[in-house]
């Protein structure tokens, strides 16, 4: 039966469509996954080489040319994101704005919030009250919120839909550290023998009466006794922008931060307090991007909804080429 040679006449493919119809006709032994055929001399090398050569034909065609983007580009572009991101002191999420300056540099303005832990944090459960937990010797919840001004330099651009975009950026600004007090219930009792009376108050934490806590109170327990200590915060980062949409943005984010206070912050009972914050981060961030060139200023709504829906179609038509290609 004759074979047909296959209309997409990428070079890869056709190189692909030839050395199967060559070796089609010699006998196919199963190896660990890998086609390996065997010839009368049992010399089987050449062929082995040659079964990995067309599996890895397969895996290009598959992984480069066949996903260049077809989409026009958005080459004039702002970013709106936000991202949720865990620190070696916590956790946070931000909120940033990157304005263009040119193809590959962005100022950025960016707003955090922060919850910070102290590394001494040690949870324990109370058996005796319904397995209530509670940070021991913990006085102070201590929350950031930061602005940041900085740059954004893209070192390598992406070129493809499975392409990475590898960004780093510097900032720097003002932090607002806040306090708020923690209470824990405390059980005390009055009378003695028989005519003993239990009752619980709200107070903060005491380490001579530590085995009097029966758990934490509320969260919103001490919110009117907010503190505020300003300080100064500086960021650096690498950002690894990877989504396959050009109006999207998806990017893994790892950096550090310093956080910086004019007077030690007091999280825990102890005599470790820190004036400052070394922070370890690693985050996932999501957005979209903005076109703000002329011509895209002066479109309409339906313009704009219209190329939405052909980008999508475009994403959708390559998505079911992609899975052709695999099927072949």
């Amino acid at each position: 039966m004759q074979k047909e040679i296959p209309d997409n006449n990428s070079g890869i493919l056709t190189a692909i469509f030839y050395l199967r119809l060559y070796s089609s006709t010699i006998p196919w032994y199963s190896c660990n996954d890998i086609d390996v055929f065997k010839d009368d001399t049992g010399m089987t090398s050449m062929k082995k080489i040659l079964s990995l050569f067309i599996l890895t034909l397969r895996s290009l065609a598959l992984f480069s040319q066949g996903e260049i983007v077809e989409e026009a580009k958005i080459l004039y572009r702002n970013e709106k994101t936000g991202s949720f991101y865990l620190s070696s002191n916590g956790m946070g999420l931000d909120y940033r704005y990157g304005k263009r300056v040119n193809a590959r540099n962005q100022i950025l303005y960016q707003a955090d919030f922060m919850v910070v832990k102290h590394p001494k944090e040690t949870r324990i459960n109370n058996y005796y009250n319904n397995n209530q937990t509670y940070v021991f010797g913990k006085i102070n919840s201590f929350f950031e919120l930061k602005g940041y001004i900085g740059k954004q330099h893209e070192i390598y651009r992406k070129n493809d839909r499975g392409g990475i975009s590898i960004r780093y950026n510097y900032n720097i600004g003002p932090v607002i550290g806040i306090l708020k007090p923690i209470y824990y219930e405390f059980l005390y009792t009055t009378g003695t023998g028989i005519n003993n009376t239990y009752y619980t108050r709200f107070e903060q934490f005491d380490a001579s009466r530590f085995q009097d806590i029966l758990g934490k109170a509320s969260f919103f327990k001490g919110i009117n006794e907010l503190a505020f200590v300003p300080g100064g915060t500086a960021k650096i980062g690498l950002s690894f922008e990877y989504s396959k949409d050009d109006i999207k943005v998806n990017a893994l984010d790892v950096g550090v931060s310093l956080d910086l206070y004019p007077k030690a912050i007091p999280i825990m009972a102890s005599n470790n307090k820190n004036f400052y914050f070394l922070n370890l981060m690693v985050g996932y961030r999501i957005g979209k991007v903005i076109d703000i060139s002329e011509a895209a200023k002066v479109k309409t709504l339906k313009e704009k909804m219209a190329e939405r829906k052909l980008s999508r179609s475009i994403l959708k038509t390559q998505k079911n080429e992609s899975q052709e290609l695999e099927n072949f």
